[in-house]
């Protein structure tokens, strides 16, 4: 596996070994072993998948506060996505900042998100296939989210009008947000 850091702290895209041939591929999606060798002490207790029927679906920005924060591997196992990893914790140096990475089936990246980003992302295919690790279980009365086209925030999502649920499209702005999550030097 390969880690690559990214400008934000904590936040770190992967990209697994993959072996090759006429029939096909393999390669892990996820080792403990090989964590632990890149220094990544993460015990995951849930994986979950979603599959969205079209392209220009949006889900997010999602996040579970504490004491249930979550930290989160993500990839595309069919399809793609632009994927979005929002900065929520006071006292980052890049608090309320987004970043985008596009995560697919042929580029089998996966983003490793810590405890204190909420998460989003959007379809750019259909029949896109996300699955995600996660560190702490669900708990519905601790989750919340961040607007998906927050101004303040200023993602530029691709898609001006995608697909939301109810709930994402009345979620409040960051400014409105009094974030619990607080930036650790690591």
């Amino acid at each position: 596996m390969f880690v690559t850091a990214t400008e934000f702290p904590g936040l770190l895209v992967l990209e697994p070994r993959v072996f090759e041939d006429s029939r096909g591929f393999f390669l892990e999606t996820w080792s403990r072993r090989a964590f632990g060798v890149a220094g990544l002490d993460l015990d995951f207790l849930q994986d979950n998948h979603a599959h969205s029927v079209q392209a220009g679906v949006l889900r997010g920005f999602h996040f579970q506060r504490p004491p249930q924060a979550q930290a989160k591997l993500v990839w595309v196992s069919r399809g793609a996505v632009l994927d979005a990893a929002l900065d929520l914790r006071r006292g980052s140096p890049t608090f309320g900042r987004v970043f985008g990475l596009r995560l697919s089936a042929e580029n089998r990246l996966r983003l490793l998100l810590p405890r204190g980003f909420a998460h989003a992302y959007l379809t750019l295919a259909p029949d896109t296939d996300f699955q995600y690790k996660v560190d702490a279980p669900y708990a519905p009365e601790l989750e919340g989210g961040i607007l998906w086209n927050d101004p303040d925030v200023g993602f530029a999502w691709p898609e001006a009008a995608p697909l939301l649920s109810a709930k994402d499209g009345l979620l409040p702005r960051l400014r409105d947000f009094q974030t619990p999550f607080v930036f650790e030097q690591g």
